[in-house]
């Protein structure tokens, strides 16, 4: 079994279509029918049911792909380690991040990385925490920067960056505004913004609600902290957040802290897959975000 087909069987995969995957692979569609073609015969089965608009894996093709994944993710660590050795760093780095983590600066880490390994290609996925970590899991990513009560998710390891208190946001005419805090309970009759589930405030904010066996309300749900601030500066609900986020737009929302518990705390982890060493480059990518350096 050659690591090309996996290439392309991958590609076929995540594309649903086998023009975008030659086009991704940058080789003649021809060529990549064939070496599907060839993948199937050796495995004694079929992988894809076609149409003419779009592929899906078949059962046996579902069952290849995370195997797949693993397999060229080990393929390209042991190119890392040899180039390693050699004293260079190349090869690719995937990387996951959830939105606005606030106690880490992703896109300034990411630039001062490619600025001090060229030679590594680098590739950002941003998402939900937990889309992140089924990512990592598939062999998708190699590592994620997700927000988590920090219980290690299945088949992942957690290492600690930072913490940051949540706060509540309102509308500056809300009851809560001119508060110098806010105690939980307070917040059972309210009107919530939140995140879509899987975003690490969500999770969190759900977890201290049925701990607490309070019952909200969430009225607007979004997919990213400008429209959750929006939402909130329009009156539409409150939404509790983590502080750094809580500050963006002091003109339009009000932030109030939240008392009540000293566990309900926004933590941000790097999350690697389990039992296996990271590669070189997120190793170096990991001793980067520790060390806060930027040089």
């Amino acid at each position: 079994m050659e690591l090309r087909h996996l290439e392309y069987f991958v590609a076929v995969a995540e594309e649903q279509h086998f023009t975008r995957a030659a086009e991704r692979m940058r080789v003649a569609q021809s060529g990549l029918s064939a070496s599907i073609r060839s993948l199937e015969r050796e495995l004694g089965a079929a992988l894809f049911v076609r149409s003419t608009r779009r592929v899906e894996l078949t059962e046996a093709g579902r069952a290849l792909l995370a195997e797949a994944r693993r397999t060229l993710a080990s393929a390209d660590a042991a190119r890392q380690a040899v180039a390693a050795v050699q004293g260079l760093l190349r090869g690719t780095l995937a990387v996951g991040a959830e939105q606005c983590l606030g106690v880490v600066d992703v896109a300034r880490l990411l630039a001062d990385f490619r600025d001090r390994h060229p030679n590594v290609e680098i590739m950002l996925r941003q998402s939900a925490s937990a889309d992140l970590c089924a990512d990592l899991r598939s062999g998708r990513l190699d590592m994620a920067f997700v927000a988590t009560d920090g219980e290690p998710p299945e088949q992942l390891e957690l290492i600690p960056l930072a913490a940051e208190p949540m706060m509540v946001v309102c509308h500056p005419a809300h009851r809560f505004a001119d508060r110098p805090a806010v105690d939980w309970d307070e917040l059972e009759k309210e009107i919530f913004v939140d995140f879509h589930r899987g975003f690490g405030a969500r999770e969190m904010t759900e977890d201290e609600c049925a701990e607490r066996r309070i019952s909200r309300r969430v009225a607007v749900e979004v997919n990213d902290v400008h429209s959750l601030l929006d939402f909130v500066g329009a009156g539409l609900g409150v939404a509790v957040v983590p502080r750094p986020i809580a500050h963006k737009r002091p003109t339009q929302v009000r932030a109030v802290p939240l008392t009540g518990t000293s566990a309900y705390t926004w933590r941000v982890w790097v999350a690697l897959p389990a039992g296996r060493p990271a590669s070189p480059p997120a190793s170096a990518l990991l001793r980067q975000a520790q060390l806060g350096d930027s040089e």
